[in-house]
């Protein structure tokens, strides 16, 4: 027997209807926002991902799905999705109509990391990006917009951790301070760490090796660093969550997976989840656009795990699974077409409709009806179509009533009252 590749799922009956609330939530919710849905191809060139989240970062060093096609050139499974729509933004010119432009999208990505509980090598996300808008006010909004959907999934343990990561310009400051904290402490950290420790010493802030956290603890922190700027940037941001009343944690070691970010850079995090936390991440990421060939236009994001969400969510599957609204019980070889052709007619009219087609007995289909959970049993038979009628029972209430074969499926959705 053929078995799933190691870190991969299905998503079966009885759990994809959680996902899919979930989705519907997310659209309805992020379109009233001003977002518009973006799709977006899952292989990309590996130039793509090397140049926009970093070359030294774990995600392009150790866990990409990287293999050249048959004309040699490298491509990759997408391991995120911010470094695909900033690509499409700048191909298809998006900034020339108007430089402002929202964009959400929910879609899988590809990580060749050690499976875990929330942690598979495809999973899924949901982004949402917004260009052109430098203002911390869109930050905070983001913010509270996943902070939102949280709320309407019935997340209760969510809380945004927040810091802010600089410009260029006070990051040089951090960065040479940050060095000389790591050379200090190279016997407590591991070889990456040293190895990044002249070149991209921020990395080390998100090292998981427990070793290396545990040197970081009286790391130095950026937010001394900060310019004038960036630091009034950063203030505005949690003064707008303090007024929309959204309790965070400023977390002077936050600075996620990928070497994009600047300025404000967020978690969402539960307890719910053990110790991979996060359920949402992300941050600005000013000069990604014109560092991949595009205008020199500000941008800001983030991701929400759809896996992890899916296991905290407060919305219970049993309650979203869909139920037929009648099963069809055809008794007789003169019924089998009769209600076949009824069951299609159900469908197009919006009433889901079971029915069996091996001829089994009543009792056999009515305990079919009944785990299935059907709401109402049309009883078929060649003796009722002989006195014109069939047999319509509610499975709540046992009652049972004639119906007339002529304009059937009407006069049972009448009954049923759908």
């Amino acid at each position: 027997m053929i078995q799933l590749i190691r870190g991969f799922k299905d998503i079966l009956p009885g759990e994809v209807e959680l996902w899919q609330y979930i989705e519907k939530t997310v659209r309805s919710l992020f379109e009233d926002f001003g977002f518009k849905e973006i799709r977006l191809p899952i292989l990309e060139r590996t130039e793509l991902f090397a140049r926009s989240i970093g070359e030294d970062t774990d995600i392009v060093e150790k866990e990409m799905y990287t293999f050249p096609d048959r004309n040699g050139d490298l491509i990759t499974l997408r391991p995120e999705a911010t470094a695909s729509v900033v690509r499409s933004y700048i191909q298809h010119k998006m900034y020339a109509k108007d430089p402002v432009q929202k964009f959400y999208s929910i879609g899988p990505m590809f990580r060749r990391e050690r499976p875990q509980k929330g942690r598979y090598r495809q999973f899924y996300q949901i982004n949402a990006e917004v260009f052109g808008i430098d203002s911390p006010f869109i930050d905070a909004q983001l913010i509270f917009l996943a902070m939102k959907l949280f709320s309407m999934l019935e997340v209760t343990d969510a809380k945004p951790h927040i810091n802010s990561l600089g410009c260029p310009k006070c990051r040089l400051n951090f960065k040479e301070s940050l060095s000389a904290f790591l050379s200090s402490v190279t016997e407590k950290i591991c070889q990456d760490c040293l190895r990044r420790s002249k070149k991209n010493p921020l990395r080390a802030l998100d090292c998981k090796n427990s070793s290396c956290r545990e040197a970081m603890v009286d790391a130095p922190a950026i937010t001394d660093y900060l310019c004038s700027e960036c630091s009034q940037h950063f203030e505005t941001v949690k003064h707008v969550l303090e007024k929309f009343k959204i309790p965070f944690v400023i977390d002077k070691h936050l600075v996620r997976g990928l070497d994009y970010y600047t300025r404000t850079t967020f978690e969402i995090q539960t307890g719910s989840l053990g110790a991979q936390n996060a359920v949402a991440g992300g941050g600005r990421y000013d000069g990604l656009v014109k560092a991949l060939g595009g205008p020199d236009q500000p941008a800001i994001g983030f991701a929400i795990g759809l896996d992890r969400l899916a296991e905290i969510t407060g919305i219970r599957n049993k309650d979203l699974l869909q139920k037929p609204d009648i099963y069809i019980a055809a008794l007789g070889e003169k019924s089998m077409p009769l209600a076949f052709e009824w069951s299609c007619n159900f469908g197009l009219e919006g009433i889901r409709s079971e029915m069996d087609l091996s001829n089994k007995s009543l009792k056999s289909q009515m305990k079919r009806a009944d785990r299935l959970k059907a709401s109402y049993v049309l009883i078929a038979g060649d003796n009722e179509l002989e006195e014109g009628s069939v047999v319509l029972r509610n499975m709540t209430t046992k009652k049972q009533i004639p119906i007339p074969i002529e304009s059937l499926v009407e006069k049972v959705k009448a009954e049923i009252k759908l």
